[in-house]
């Protein structure tokens, strides 16, 4: 019986330099990333950013996307005194019509009352202005364009919540708030909702219910109360539908557009139908060049060179997305069977006859899937890009935002936008399942 000596030391080493490998990778790797994180925590002062935050901020800018502001506001200079939804003249109350929690100066013995509830009571004399906070006790104001605002407020310490200058009082509690300066006088407080969503305040329709509306519309009036909600100044209906149709015409003429472009010139960048390679190397850099630039910077420079519009943004994705088509093409037709071509051209068929039959219903569901795909993805780029050529939600988003005052407008498109991409989506998968699945029967 012979035995056989087997020489372990050999795969002993390899054994071990394979767990050293295995160690590293387990802990080099968590280190470099925790050291990573160290350095963006401190090189973006997250401390810093952490400490400048308001929350107080935070909670008005919130609130103000789901509710609404009553402003009235006192002229120092004449004594008149204005209502409006979100302080806007478009939604100034008419002439002799005034919020019913506020008394005006012709029914209050010159004096404007403004109830805010719970006791918190604001009133626009002749002269001084004044305000009664229950557990504080009465601040008055008198503004004066010479001396600026005189204020009394009780004895004590100022609390956080009031701002007192030589120059303006600011007071905000949770019943409102009230800020006082040389020319004017404004007091606003919140309401839940989206006043003046439906009907404007000048709309005969304003305040009415659903009842009396289904019933004055089916009595004639379908077509004036439409027409009411459609041009609401405020929320503008109609505008809105229209940038929407914008957006989505932006992602559909890009998507597609990019989809014919990329095709042809896909052929020119695969082995298998290109022999040239000089010719095959310049196509796929050209792919390269024009997917490797974002499509906001092609924005930016086609908006220098054709001007603003909804066309600008649909060229943008069109020559972004003709780089990342023709890179999917391209790929796919590598791939493509060519017994199936073969079989074409048996039957005599001449190359265009063999691309139509022989390559293109192998690579459809591929060149249909991605452009749905794409067609989902751009509705949500064209509206940043929106923003930018000045067309389609996202102007209107960008407009709203730049205000600093219309957060309910920019909650409102926020919804819309999602509603937007949620309906792309489904119709997406549901052509996708159509054209490439085929129906339930098979067909």
């Amino acid at each position: 019986m012979t035995t056989m000596d087997l020489n372990t030391g050999p795969l002993k080493g390899q054994m071990d330099k394979l767990f050293l490998k295995k160690k590293l990778m387990n802990f080099g790797l968590p280190a470099v990333v925790l050291a990573y994180l160290t350095y963006v925590f401190f090189s973006f002062d997250v401390l810093g950013l952490w400490e400048r935050a308001s929350m107080d901020n935070a909670r008005t800018l919130v609130s103000d996307t789901y509710s609404y502001k009553t402003h009235v506001t006192r002229d120092n200079r004449t004594g008149d005194v204005t209502y409006a939804v979100e302080g806007e003249r478009k939604g100034e109350y008419p002439e002799g019509m005034s919020p019913d929690w506020v008394t005006p100066a012709a029914a209050a013995g010159g004096t404007t009352v403004i109830d805010l509830t719970g006791g918190h009571v604001v009133r626009f004399g002749p002269e001084t202005i004044e305000y009664d906070i229950p557990g504080y006790g009465l601040v008055s104001a008198t503004p004066s364009r010479s001396q600026g605002v005189q204020a009394v407020l009780p004895e004590g310490e100022v609390p956080d919540w009031i701002n007192l200058s030589k120059n303006r009082l600011a007071i905000t509690t949770d019943a409102g708030r009230l800020s006082v300066t040389r020319n004017r006088s404004e007091v606003f407080r919140y309401f839940l909702g989206w006043e003046l969503f439906f009907f404007t305040l000048d709309s005969p329709y304003h305040g009415v219910g659903i009842g009396e509306l289904a019933s004055r519309a089916v009595s004639g009036e379908a077509g004036a109360i439409w027409n009411d909600f459609w041009n609401n100044k405020m929320w503008r209906h109609s505008d809105v539908a229209w940038a929407i149709g914008e957006t989505i015409l932006m992602a559909f003429l890009g998507t597609f557009g990019a989809g014919l472009v990329a095709l042809p010139l896909a052929f020119l960048g695969t082995r298998n139908f290109m022999p040239i390679r000089v010719i095959r190397f310049a196509t796929r850099r050209v792919f390269d060049f024009v997917r490797g630039v974002d499509s906001l910077i092609w924005t930016v420079v086609l908006a220098r060179a054709f001007g603003p519009g909804p066309m600008t943004g649909a060229l943008a994705i069109l020559i972004t997305d003709t780089g990342t088509f023709g890179k999917i093409f391209s790929e796919a037709l590598e791939n493509v069977d060519e017994k199936q071509i073969e079989g074409v051209a048996s039957t005599g068929a001449k190359p265009i006859q063999r691309y139509r039959f022989g390559v293109i219903p192998q690579i459809t569901p591929v060149l249909l899937s991605q452009l749905l795909y794409f067609l989902e993805s751009n509705t949500r780029s064209a509206t940043i890009i929106g923003a930018i050529t000045g067309g389609g939600i996202g102007l209107l988003l960008t407009q709203a935002i730049i205000t600093q005052k219309d957060w309910e407008e920019v909650s409102y498109y926020i919804v819309l936008i999602i509603l937007m991409v949620m309906m792309m989506d489904w119709f997406s998968g549901w052509l996708r399942k159509r054209l490439i699945s085929g129906s339930e029967g098979g067909h």
